[in-house]
């Protein structure tokens, strides 16, 4: 299989505008995503999807490959789909921009999910560990069947515990794996009811029939949010650069 990753990179983020371009010990964050991304020696090829000449110019210093995007989009994954459109490519991984730090044990276990052939979509889980994320609105929530195929996305806390049985709850880690055919065509698709409903782009595949192989890690993602999760990055580095 051909292997491509993508990293969509939005400047205009709301919480954090231009936090992409920000320094991380000595480097911006879009770099170091795209740098630490290489180093997992996965990929075929890796390209940054932007729509600014700044992040633009940081990669292309770096000698990276750059789509730059002609329209607006609403998600990453629409990003990446007119970015890929005209690349070589069997499966596509849609790698988060803003977080730093990627896992190679991680991504290889989501590349690793399409050797079987019926797997169209891949993503990643983490088990909670932390009883306030579980009822945590931002932090969304995947259950499975024995197979690991997702039986539903939430924000809300599923399952709903009625008795005493205490279940195990899981994060949905948002990196994905495509096949570039199903990346092409879901993007065009509109949106559904649940969808619409919870805010997760993840429920149109569902609503429309495709299962979404799951694949749990422990990794803990540095995602970078906000000025305080910079500071926190920047800790993370330091502390394991050393």
């Amino acid at each position: 299989m051909k292997i491509v990753a993508m990293i969509p990179a939005r400047y205009g983020a709301t919480r954090f505008p231009g936090k992409l371009t920000s320094d991380l010990c000595g480097k911006p964050v879009i770099v170091r995503t795209y740098l630490s991304t290489v180093a997992t020696g996965l990929f075929d090829k890796v390209i940054v999807v932007t729509d600014h000449e700044q992040i633009a110019k940081q990669i292309e210093q770096e000698g990276g490959t750059v789509f730059f995007s002609q329209k607006a989009h609403e998600s990453g994954s629409d990003r990446i789909a007119e970015a890929v459109a005209d690349v070589e490519a069997d499966v596509v991984v849609n790698v988060q921009g803003d977080e730093p730090f990627q896992d190679k044990e991680s991504l290889s276990g989501l590349v690793k999910a399409f050797e079987d052939k019926s797997v169209k979509v891949a993503s990643l889980m983490r088990k909670i560990e932390d009883d306030v994320d579980v009822i945590n609105p931002n932090s969304v929530k995947v259950v499975v069947d024995k197979q690991n195929f997702a039986l539903y996305f939430s924000r809300s806390p599923i399952p709903f515990v009625r008795d005493k049985y205490q279940p195990n709850y899981y994060r949905h880690i948002g990196v994905y794996a495509y096949t570039k055919q199903l990346l092409l065509a879901y993007t065009n698709w509109e949106k559904t009811m649940l969808e619409k409903a919870e805010m997760l782009e993840q429920l149109r595949l569902l609503e429309n029939g495709i299962r979404i192989k799951m694949v749990e890690t422990t990794h803990e993602a540095v995602a970078i949010d906000t000025k305080l999760d910079l500071d926190r990055a920047i800790a993370f580095y330091q502390r394991y650069s050393q």
